[in-house]
């Protein structure tokens, strides 16, 4: 047996185990919604189970009656206290300790029921709860849409997904991880640092990163933006308060998971950057892409290997340089982690690639590179 197999066995052994125990304490299948796309006659619904307690539902009248409410106000007072508990959870979980994501109980073959469009949809979450279904001919116009998510035994959620109309022709794809914000990947120590133990609300944004993405889409609000990242979906919802706090427009994240496959002890981040991009080139057919990411990774690499393939996809390619600190930090090196590829075959064959520090020298890059910013006013 395969060391991964082995990891994987004992993976699931833990996990199933913690589900009895979790059934026992009363906890019950919970959908973590994460944000989906589509065209006008695909969508994809992206969503987590895991297991989590029963919501309280209310205060029990002889504590209200002990502290001298009357019944006719019982019911606000019951609604104000549940509201600031939500208020203190939801500001304790932007503060909490990175590794507290970590630590979850995922529900796999899960039966869910997906509810869109007044029409509704049975699926099962995979082996590590992922709910991941492309739905057909959905009828959905362009837009934001609500999908409600109920899985068997537990609560509905709702998730969003967002529609883009066959008149878009611009968008952007966007890493994360030292692009929009500061992390240090991908040596270890400094990951695990960032993502395990500092606490969430205290990640620093790129400097100026928000304000270029702000400019790229001036006057074209309606222009997609794509996260790809190599980083765990258990992390989706911090990075959501971050981007919300940081400024950064909003738009479907693609992530991956941790942990062992079938072929490995750990995924292919090169890859799943690579077939995101290929899948989001094959949904929107007429869209021009601009690719951001940093040199820190195999950022350059990755983009100038899709760029070559479909070259009129490509509107640019935009790189955040890591300072030689960073780069050190990142892989030990005060140089690129991978080739900058200033001579490279995709610049000579027409498509752009600028390249700064931060967001405001992209933002100068882009302008004397490509005469205009916002991506409204740049030709196809």
């Amino acid at each position: 047996m395969a060391l991964s197999d082995l990891v994987r066995n004992i993976e699931g052994y833990v996990n199933r185990r913690n589900i009895v125990r979790r059934r026992e304490q009363g906890w019950l299948p919970r959908i973590t919604p994460y944000m989906g796309y589509g065209n006008t006659h695909q969508l994809r619904v992206l969503a987590r189970a895991v297991m989590a307690p029963p919501p309280e539902q209310r205060l029990p009248s002889d504590v209200l009656a002990k502290i001298g409410l009357t019944a006719e106000n019982q019911t606000a007072a019951r609604a104000a206290f549940w509201d600031a508990v939500a208020k203190a959870d939801a500001a304790a979980l932007e503060a909490q300790r990175g590794w507290n994501q970590f630590f979850t109980t995922q529900v796999g073959f899960v039966r869910v029921e997906v509810e869109i469009g007044g029409r509704t949809y049975t699926t099962r979450t995979d082996r590590q709860g992922y709910v991941d279904l492309v739905i057909e001919n959905h009828s959905l116009e362009p837009g934001i849409h609500d999908v409600v998510l109920t899985p068997a035994a537990g609560e509905p959620a709702t998730a969003q997904v967002t529609i883009l109309s066959p008149e878009v022709r611009r968008g952007i794809v966007s890493d994360i991880d030292d692009t929009i914000l500061v992390t240090w990947l991908p040596r270890a120590a400094l990951a695990s640092w960032n993502s395990f133990v500092k606490h969430t609300n205290s990640r620093q944004p790129v400097p100026h990163m928000a304000q270029f993405y702000r400019a790229l889409r001036e006057g074209s609000e309606e222009t997609p933006v794509f996260y790809l990242s190599t980083g765990a979906w258990n992390t989706y919802d911090t990075l959501r308060a971050f981007m919300k706090k940081s400024g950064f427009p909003v738009g479907p994240m693609l992530m991956t998971d941790w942990g062992p496959t079938p072929t490995g002890l750990f995924r292919s981040g090169q890859e799943h950057k690579k077939t995101q991009l290929r899948n989001l080139m094959i949904m929107f057919p007429q869209i021009e892409w601009v690719l951001i990411g940093d040199d820190g990774q195999h950022d350059p690499l990755i983009y100038d290997e899709v760029a070559r393939e479909h070259p009129s996809r490509v509107r640019a390619i935009a790189l955040r340089e890591l300072g030689p600190v960073e780069q050190v930090l990142a892989h030990g090196s005060t140089d690129p982690a991978e080739t900058n590829r200033r001579e490279s075959d995709i610049e000579n064959a027409g498509v752009p690639v600028v390249r700064g520090r931060d967001g405001l020298l992209l933002m100068s890059a882009w302008k004397r590179r490509l005469g205009t910013l916002p991506l409204s006013e740049t030709r196809l």
